[in-house]
């Protein structure tokens, strides 16, 4: 019996199975091993089966500003919270690369939003996914400066919201559904005079961000000092206030356990985190929880770290904003008061530090099926050759898109 005999005397189900729990890397070299493969693993219940897989092991996600590339990848999220200290390695993805100020917008349900300047007044707004490779540009539109990238869990859509920083009562603001037959920005009316103050985060199908009111008479700022959370929900488009004294300007807005939440360090430098979790949206109801982290010999300066989530098991993740040699994630889980320190290999040397934002519980998709226009980022797997420049040389290309060598890798040319 030949090697073709064999494969298909195995029940497709079977192989599908086993396909579903490769990375996303290797489904992409498979892709390319034959038509066969290749339809199979672009069937679309593979595609939900490798989706179900990947949220069962979720991963830490990072962008990488390195000069002007947008470059994505990612490692292992650790699944064993006992285990004290972990080195796992980072997969690189995708990049953008060659554009002009690149502005990262937000990464949510997998896709990526981000920004390009063509010319000092045209701005090319644009939606990724990081896995696969395939982006789309959306319509042009001009000005405004305030972008939320948003999910509708129920209707499975995905939406953009762009406004200015300032909304008055009925300002009309842009919005683009993905997905559509025709794509077009629409304007949908805000009733809350308020000054967007920071940087939001969509939980369960609603986007947070923090705010002042603004008087309706004046259209001044009534106060720089109090804020308000601004509650938009993404599939019936109706905006909210929540009261949010408890919140600073400096709070890390989380998703805790599918609530809205917020984290602080009681004071910059101590081992001290205060959360402050919505219990109640309509009540407006908050519970408060102070914490304080276990000593740790590599966390010392923590006025380098920031917060940058909770994971779905309600462990609090810190990291640095910029990369340097070696770069750690740490873990803390309040219930167990454990700190896990996982060190990141592969995201450069300390003579070259980037920006770096860094994500948790990222699930990898094979689909995007979110604009009727998509365009396939070109990724290449190198390998090095023994030759006296030491350089390296294309072998391979597949449109799963994910690259093994920092330096030399290429991506998405815009």
């Amino acid at each position: 019996m030949n090697r073709g005999e064999n494969f298909e005397s195995i029940p497709n189900d079977l192989i599908l199975e086993i396909f579903s729990r490769l990375s996303s890397k290797s489904i992409g070299k498979c892709r390319c091993v034959s038509k066969l493969w290749r339809s199979m693993l672009l069937r679309p219940d593979f595609t939900e089966l490798f989706l179900t897989r990947s949220a069962s092991r979720p991963r830490l996600f990072f962008v990488l500003k390195r000069y002007n590339d947008w470059c994505f990848c990612s490692s292992p999220q650790p699944q064993n919270p006992y285990e004290k200290s972990l080195v796992v390695a980072v997969d690189y993805h995708t990049k953008f690369s060659k554009t002009r100020w690149p502005d990262f917008l937000g990464l949510t349900s997998g896709l990526i939003y981000l920004s390009i300047m063509e010319t000092y007044m045209d701005r090319k707004r644009m939606i990724c996914n990081p896995i696969t490779g395939k982006y789309a540009t959306l319509p042009k539109l001009m000005v405004n400066r305030i972008n939320l990238f948003g999910f509708d869990p129920i209707d499975k859509q995905f939406k953009v919201l762009v406004m200015n920083n300032k909304v008055y009562n009925g300002t009309g603001i842009n919005i683009l559904t993905l997905g559509t037959g025709k794509m077009r920005w629409r304007k949908i009316r805000c009733p809350l005079s308020h000054k967007v103050c920071g940087e939001g985060i969509c939980v369960n199908g609603v986007w947070y961000y923090l705010a002042c009111k603004i008087d309706e008479e004046y259209y001044y700022v009534i106060d720089e000092e109090s804020y308000v959370i601004v509650c938009f929900d993404v599939r019936s488009e109706k905006f909210k206030f929540i009261d949010a004294k408890c919140i600073g300007r400096d709070t890390t807005l989380i998703n805790y356990k599918g609530k809205l939440g917020g984290i602080d360090w009681v004071e910059r430098g101590n081992r001290e985190l205060c959360m402050w979790v919505l219990e109640d949206v309509e009540k407006q109801k908050w519970s408060k929880y102070v914490y304080t982290l276990p000593e740790d010999e590599v966390l010392i300066d923590l006025d380098k770290y920031y917060v940058v989530g909770v994971t779905a098991r309600g462990e609090v993740v810190l990291s640095r904003k910029c990369t340097r040699e070696p770069f750690y994630v740490f873990f803390f889980n309040p219930e167990r008061n454990t700190l896990q320190r996982v060190e990141i290999q592969g995201l450069g040397d300390d003579r070259r530090r980037f920006d770096i934002y860094t994500f948790v519980d990222h699930v990898e998709d094979l689909t995007f099926n979110v604009m009727k226009t998509e365009y396939g980022a070109t990724s290449i797997e190198r390998e090095r050759k023994p030759t006296s420049t030491g350089a390296f040389a294309s072998v391979n290309k597949f449109d799963a898109l994910s690259l093994l060598d920092y330096d030399e890798f290429t991506g998405a040319e815009i």
